[in-house]
């Protein structure tokens, strides 16, 4: 069950087995369905997931109930409402399970805990923040200065575990496209 998260942790820090024992005593696992969700808005958030296994989806609903896509997660990629695990606000994404789920928790105050027990551990965690940080304003940029054929090219390159397991539908509002005009896309690609 820890491999996966003992070898993604070796891709940024070294540890001794004494500190992967403490580190794994510390997670908790939670498996969810298909179309559950593992948070909603008004929620306080205390834990942020690493996925071991399945797909999930993080997106905003607005007023209106259009659904908003911000981040996708599979094997190896860690999930949350980031900004109300940080900052301590309330949820404001749903974060839902595309594929039945196994994850891997951390809670906030245990992970301060081992900030300053274990300080390689706020290493990673910064860098996997910066690293995140990142690929969003990438994202943005995208968004901004590229087709919508571009976008979903570049998105096929960088995730194309991701591009197998998502509906077009779900990928083209991830894109910030309508589905025809993804259809229209793939018409001409393949």
């Amino acid at each position: 069950m820890y491999s996966e998260i003992l070898k993604h942790l070796s891709e940024y820090i070294s540890l001794t087995a004494e500190e992967e024992e403490e580190f794994t005593s510390v997670l908790t696992e939670k498996s969810i369905n298909k179309k559950q969700f593992l948070t909603q808005p008004g929620q306080e958030i205390t834990t942020e997931y690493y996925v071991i296994k399945g797909c999930l989806q993080s997106y905003y609903q607005d007023e209106a109930g259009n659904k908003h896509i911000i981040q996708f997660a599979v094997e190896d990629w860690w999930i949350s409402d980031f900004e109300a695990f940080f900052s301590g606000r309330k949820a404001e994404l749903y974060v839902e399970a595309i594929e039945d789920c196994m994850l891997l928790g951390i809670q906030k105050d245990t992970l301060e805990i081992l900030y300053k027990r274990i300080p390689k551990f706020e290493r990673f965690f910064r860098i996997k923040t910066t690293n995140a940080f990142v690929a969003l304003r990438s994202r943005v940029l995208s968004a901004l200065q590229k087709t919508g054929k571009q976008r979903y090219l570049e998105f096929c390159d960088q995730y194309p575990q991701i591009e197998r397991r998502v509906s077009n539908h779900n990928i083209a509002n991830y894109l910030g496209i309508k589905p025809e005009s993804l259809s229209r896309i793939r018409k001409e690609i393949f």
